[in-house]
């Protein structure tokens, strides 16, 4: 086992659960790109593929453990992703009945 592949995998999983409170916290997705977050979903994919072909151990589940943070975050984004829209149309639809309202 690496100890700075460790440390590495824990630097990273320190900031995910802060992700996932932020997103908590604000309900918005905004600032947050799909593609980003599948591109890290596919790097923690192959590295927990590494670890099963070739080099098994313990930091395996480092990587398990920050896929599901990551999926996490992803599943709340596409939620609020959703919910950013319906704001939106909802506030449009306000302006429209306000600029009618006055003619």
């Amino acid at each position: 086992m690496s100890i700075f592949e460790a440390l590495m995998m824990l630097g990273f999983g320190l900031a995910w659960p802060f992700n996932i409170s932020r997103s908590l916290r604000t309900k918005t997705a905004a600032g947050k790109s799909f593609l980003f977050m599948i591109t890290i979903e596919l790097a923690y994919i192959c590295g927990m593929i590494h670890k099963v072909l070739y080099n098994f151990d313990l930091v395996f589940w480092l990587y398990v453990l920050n896929f599901v943070m990551v999926l996490i975050d992803l599943c709340l984004m596409v939620r609020y992703t959703k919910l950013d829209v319906f704001r939106q149309r909802h506030a449009q639809l306000r302006a429209a009945r306000r600029k009618a309202a006055r003619s």
